[in-house]
């Protein structure tokens, strides 16, 4: 399989389910910066992926699965011994599927695009920031209650989702200092070394 990603963008999380899961990929990376997009090896990204975002996994068949959550999923069932989601049909699953749909929804759609793209004004972005504060806050409360992760005791394909979509929030300029638990949660995972091994795969430095 081969993931086409951009450096520092959400291409992270499924390449840290990969990763955690055993599961070898080729990479290529995609220069997002510059229109038309064009892939490292000189391939038009607009015809792996018409949308023209990252992350996109072509499958062993060729064919081409996108948007991150159905990725992250589909990798956590390649290999269901890693743990990194649930078996379907059980409550679990849908747990999971409900944390991954919140990290998309509620933080991802919040962090990107308004607080990457300053032609939207700051009274854009401060709504995005006081949004954002309060979902983080909904995070930091579960966390309390029922972690050290989403799901508990496990690591799964949500915190490599949430890993990688609070991971913006120093380039954003979103106060984490009033959630001590979900900063926790921020180390922990990225000390974990199949996460470093995707960042650094990555070009992208220890921590975030």
């Amino acid at each position: 399989m081969k993931l086409y990603y951009a450096t520092g963008t959400c291409s992270l999380s499924p390449h840290i389910v990969a990763s955690e899961a055993g599961i070898a990929l080729d990479l290529e990376r995609v220069d997002t910066r510059k229109t038309p997009r064009v892939t490292e090896s000189g391939v038009d990204f607009e015809t792996v992926n018409p949308n023209l975002y990252v992350p996109a996994l072509q499958l062993d068949d060729g064919s081409v699965l996108t948007e991150g959550v159905a990725i992250v999923q589909y990798l956590a069932d390649v290999n269901p011994d890693s743990g990194l989601t649930a078996p379907a049909g059980t409550p679990a699953r849908y747990r999971l599927q409900s944390w991954l749909v919140f990290i998309a929804t509620e933080l991802h759609k919040m962090y990107s695009p308004w607080l990457f793209h300053p032609e939207y004004g700051t009274q854009a972005q401060d709504v995005a920031r006081k949004k954002i504060g309060q979902r983080l806050a909904f995070v930091e409360t579960h966390l309390a209650a029922a972690g050290p992760y989403l799901m508990g005791e496990r690591f799964t394909a949500a915190d490599a989702y949430l890993f990688t979509i609070v991971g913006w929030s120093g380039l954003t300029k979103v106060d984490l200092s009033t959630f001590p638990r979900l900063r926790s949660f921020m180390d922990r995972i990225g000390a974990r070394p199949k996460v470093r091994d995707a960042m650094a795969a990555q070009g992208m430095p220890p921590g975030l």
